[in-house]
């Protein structure tokens, strides 16, 4: 049996998702260093947004997984390091020679989330919570596919990142099957706005990486000509919250919730982190302006 002291007690998460995981099965208080987006899919961790809080919370803030460097992660003095790809090479060369562990996460598919979930899970011992975490969100997804088994099928396009624009990942894809819309186009795959137009999207839906929920819609939509779509023609063009899909963890459930409100709106209630094309979006924070991850324009 391997005693509790050789799991990892200090960990630097340079992923979001990471973060979401561990905070799914109880083990955030691991957590000694992080990304400012991990506080938007942890909202527990909102403390270390204060760099005055920093002596209380014993956390540190970190650049992501493609632009850290490993003086900054080593720092929080962790002694298990995750990341996702892409990530720094170089940094990970001197975690490994400090004799830190690293895990690399590269998820695809649904299927993949689960095996981190469980990975992470059993990485810090708590597989069985894990396992339960990864129950729910199989079960809570296929309660909304039986929910949409008999409703109409719409064509989806959905995009992570608008400039260029980039289709969204597998697992979102899944995601959209699963809501009752037909998702267009290759997943990850970068299209022309021409293209777009040309499938016809009855549903739109940007989820742009950074941009929380304030992407702007109405001037993607005239810039892009979209407005003859179908997707324009009956305002379902919907902006949902990044961290609710571009995060691959037990998050994407409100994710897929949202997903159904914007394909299936007279059959699902509004979400939270969904905004129409009609809706006004919400300013910036300042401490999201900072961030400086979209023109808003």
């Amino acid at each position: 049996m391997v005693k509790s002291s050789s799991y990892p007690r200090r960990i630097a998460c340079l992923q979001p998702s990471a973060t979401a995981i561990l905070a799914s099965i109880g083990e955030l208080d691991r957590v000694v260093a992080c990304t400012r987006y991990c506080i938007d899919v942890a909202p527990k961790m909102s403390a270390v947004r204060d760099q005055r809080d920093m002596d209380k919370t014993k956390r540190l803030i970190v650049a992501d997984s493609w632009t850290s460097k490993s003086s900054e992660i080593l720092a929080a003095k962790p002694d298990l390091v995750i990341a996702a790809v892409p990530y720094q090479e170089a940094a990970v060369v001197e975690i490994l020679k400090a004799g830190i562990r690293f895990l690399g996460l590269a998820p695809h598919s649904l299927e993949d989330i689960y095996g981190d979930i469980a990975l992470i899970s059993g990485a810090v011992g708590a597989s069985e919570r894990g396992e339960r975490v990864i129950d729910d969100m199989r079960s809570a997804i296929e309660t909304v596919r039986d929910r949409c088994a008999n409703l109409p099928r719409r064509r989806v396009f959905c995009e992570e990142w608008g400039k260029p624009i980039i289709a969204s990942q597998p697992w979102v894809a899944e995601l959209i099957e699963a809501a009752g819309g037909q998702f267009l186009g290759d997943p990850g795959k970068h299209y022309l706005a021409a293209d777009i137009a040309q499938m016809d999207p009855e549903v739109i839906i940007a989820s742009w990486c950074g941009a929380g929920d304030r992407v702007p819609l109405t001037k993607i939509v005239g810039a892009r000509e979209w407005s003859g779509t179908s997707a324009a023609q009956t305002s379902q063009v919907y902006c949902i919250s990044d961290e609710l899909l571009n995060t691959p963890a037990p998050t994407l459930v409100l994710g897929l919730q949202a997903l159904a409100a914007a394909i299936h709106p007279n059959s699902f209630a509004a979400q939270r982190g969904l905004r129409c094309i009609t809706q006004v979006p919400r300013q910036r924070s300042c401490w999201e302006a900072e961030s400086g991850q979209i023109d808003l324009g």
